[in-house]
């Protein structure tokens, strides 16, 4: 079975919104499916739990079928998504173009040309989808409203 995995920021900021509808989108199109992650940093005192990551993402969205919520804790952002996106074996990861700039940066100190995508791809071996929030699926929601 075909894996979406998308990272996002709670609250769902408006950059994670969007990057969160191509996702869904981009799951329902291949029959994927779908895990959306949160990265608790370790420095930062506030815990999310994934209840509340999945309450927010179906407030937004709808129930989603097929879909897991996982919280990840971790120092490094991309580095903690890295190890999800690894251990999901992750088909397409849908990141948003915030988050390409980040990465760019943790790049940009481990080789000297930092083409995200491109190292991704070598690190990872899937597709990255990267959005930016006028690439956003002009519907909302994707799903029941019902959980």
């Amino acid at each position: 079975m075909p894996q979406v995995v998308v990272p996002v920021r709670y609250p769902l900021s408006e950059n994670s919104r969007a990057t969160l509808g191509k996702a869904i989108q981009l799951a329902e199109a291949e029959d994927a499916d779908l895990t959306v992650l949160h990265v608790n940093l370790y420095q930062n005192s506030h815990r999310v739990k994934r209840t509340e990551l999945k309450r927010a993402v179906e407030e937004a969205f709808g129930h989603l079928p097929r879909t897991r919520y996982v919280v990840r804790s971790g120092m490094l952002v991309e580095e903690t998504i890295l190890d999800e996106v690894a251990a999901q074996e992750a088909d397409v990861v849908v990141i948003g173009s915030k988050q390409v700039s980040r990465w760019r940066e943790m790049i940009r100190r481990l080789v000297s040309d930092p083409d995200v995508e491109q190292y991704l791809r070598e690190e990872l071996d899937c597709e990255i989808v990267t959005v930016t929030p006028e690439d956003a699926p002009t519907q909302q929601s994707t799903g029941s409203s019902e959980s």
